[in-house]
């Protein structure tokens, strides 16, 4: 043990001297002449740096197909590191949930995974995915449902039956959908906990309704209504292979994965009630006005200011692209004006947000000093209006054209966002090469293009302002925003739960 402890001393003395050493001779040789070279070469301005022009964006090679049972494949190979990936869209989705059980599909999609299988009780499939480094994940959200894996290649076949297995052959065990059901109880009972979820939720109310299904909340009455026996009629309705749309990438061979597919999901058919179609809610603007919801412990205003939007779908999803760009960011508007020059917030922000399928919303805000909420939201509907009546300059275009074509780019860095983009396409009934309409469409927008549709989609008098904030601190009040202005307050209290039967 001496001569060991010896020996790794002088080892250890011998390893410092080299080093040393090395950093010397290159101190001797090279360092004066680098510290020359660095003082006589003058740091360039960023104006004055060169960039190669942006590359195209390239689909790697992938293979779309379909099953006799309904269920679209794509496949796209990968051998950079042995893992693949595989996810399944669903169509579904909370929007669909009766109004009397909202939270149904959140449990279903929780539980999906979560309650185990009729061949793998929770704890064993749990067991089986951790014993291989693999995951199974499961979730419904507003508009789709999802489930996906991730496995060594070398696993497989394994990974991939227990998939199926969780898509196909669902327990809903009894114990995970209570303890799922009691997770909710205390999200329902923390709701109010931050004001950013509270101007966030609300201000969706105010846009769909209390009672559309983009907008409405879980209430304990709702999450009351939910039995395993609803989970397994609305897993029935929505996790069908006629409704399924499967994405797999990574290190595997193509021949081989659709012999798996098919031994796994082939035989798999659906339902009556899975083929039935679902109709999609209705949509319209349910108000217009200020809303106040007062939180006197807060020293900030939370807002939020906007209205109805819409689909990307539209023609001028291009332009108002742009113009989401000359009114955030740095170098936008809002920034300039509101933090920069007026110091009325650190945040500040608006978006046309587009969904696919249904409206969305032109939606802004920030957040500011009690005493500034005035003037920010004055400021801030001023800049709304600017840009909807001036045209903006050559120099803000190139700008936001730069920036959302080189942002853009960046969603199709990796394998798996590019299959993840076509899968989207397909689900929403896009072209699929919509990536490069997007592109093309970017390009060829122009001064006018923005200023036409600011002024189309950009509604001043369907704007709806809600802050959350301290009434006592808001100096001027809200009401001094214009002439005989109603605030109308709103009521965040969380309904009791009901009292056992």
């Amino acid at each position: 043990m001496d001569r060991f402890k010896l020996f790794s001393r002088r080892g250890q003395r011998r390893w410092l001297f080299s080093v040393l050493l090395g950093l010397t001779v290159f101190a001797l040789l090279w360092g004066p002449g680098w510290r020359s070279a660095a003082i006589a070469t003058p740091a360039k301005h960023y104006t004055d740096l060169a960039f190669p022009p942006l590359a195209e964006i390239q689909f790697p090679d992938y293979e779309r197909y379909e099953l006799d049972n309904g269920i679209v494949v794509y496949l796209m190979e990968d051998h950079e590191l042995p893992l693949v990936t595989g996810s399944a869209t669903f169509r579904t989705g909370n929007r669909l949930e009766p109004a009397d059980k909202v939270g149904l599909a959140g449990i279903m999609g929780n539980t999906l995974r979560m309650g185990g299988t009729e061949t793998y009780p929770p704890t064993e499939l749990n067991q089986r995915l951790e014993q291989r480094a693999a995951s199974v994940e499961t979730a419904v959200n507003i508009a789709s449902g999802s489930a996906s894996f991730d496995a060594l290649t070398e696993d497989l076949d394994e990974v991939f039956a227990l998939f199926a297995d969780v898509i196909r052959r669902p327990a809903f065990d009894p114990a995970q959908v209570d303890l799922v059901k009691t997770q909710y109880q205390g999200s329902i009972a923390r709701r109010n906990d931050s004001p950013n979820d509270i101007a966030s939720r609300e201000f969706s109310k105010l846009i769909y309704g209390d009672d559309s299904p983009y907008a409405r909340t879980i209430e304990y009455a709702t999450l009351n209504n939910i039995s395993r026996a609803d989970l397994f009629e609305f897993y029935r309705a929505s996790i069908q292979p006629n409704k399924m749309i499967l994405g797999i990438v990574g290190d595997f061979d193509a021949t081989l994965m659709k012999a798996m597919v098919e031994e796994y999901l082939g035989d798999w058919q659906a339902t009556a009630m899975a083929e039935e179609p679902e109709e999609l809610p209705a949509v319209s603007q349910a108000n217009t006005g200020i809303f106040f919801i007062d939180q006197p412990q807060l020293s900030q205003s939370y807002i939020q200011i906007g209205h109805l939007g819409g689909q990307r779908d539209h023609p001028d999803y291009f332009a108002l692209s742009v113009l989401n760009e000359v009114l955030n960011g740095f170098g936008g508007r809002l920034f300039n004006q509101l933090r920069s020059r007026q110091g009325l917030a650190y945040l500040v922000y608006a978006f046309w947000a587009a969904r696919y399928d249904y409206p969305g919303t032109f939606i802004g805000g920030g957040q500011t000093a009690s005493e500034t909420t005035v003037p920010f939201i004055r400021s801030f509907l001023a800049e709304i209006d600017q840009v909807r009546t001036t045209p903006i300059t050559r120099e803000e275009l190139d700008r936001a054209k730069d920036s959302v074509l080189n942002s853009f780019v960046f969603n199709f860095q990796r394998p798996i966002q590019t299959l993840s983009r076509l899968m989207r396409y397909e689900y929403y009934d896009y072209p699929s090469d919509f990536v490069f309409r997007f592109q093309k469409g970017v390009e060829a927008i122009t001064v006018e293009d923005v200023l036409r549709a600011a002024q189309t989609h950009l509604k001043p008098d369907q704007i709806i302002t809600l802050v959350v904030g301290n009434a006592a601190d808001i100096q001027p009040p809200l009401t001094s925003l214009g002439d005989n202005v109603q605030v109308t307050p709103v009521d965040i209290t969380i309904p009791e739960p009901p009292m056992p039967a």
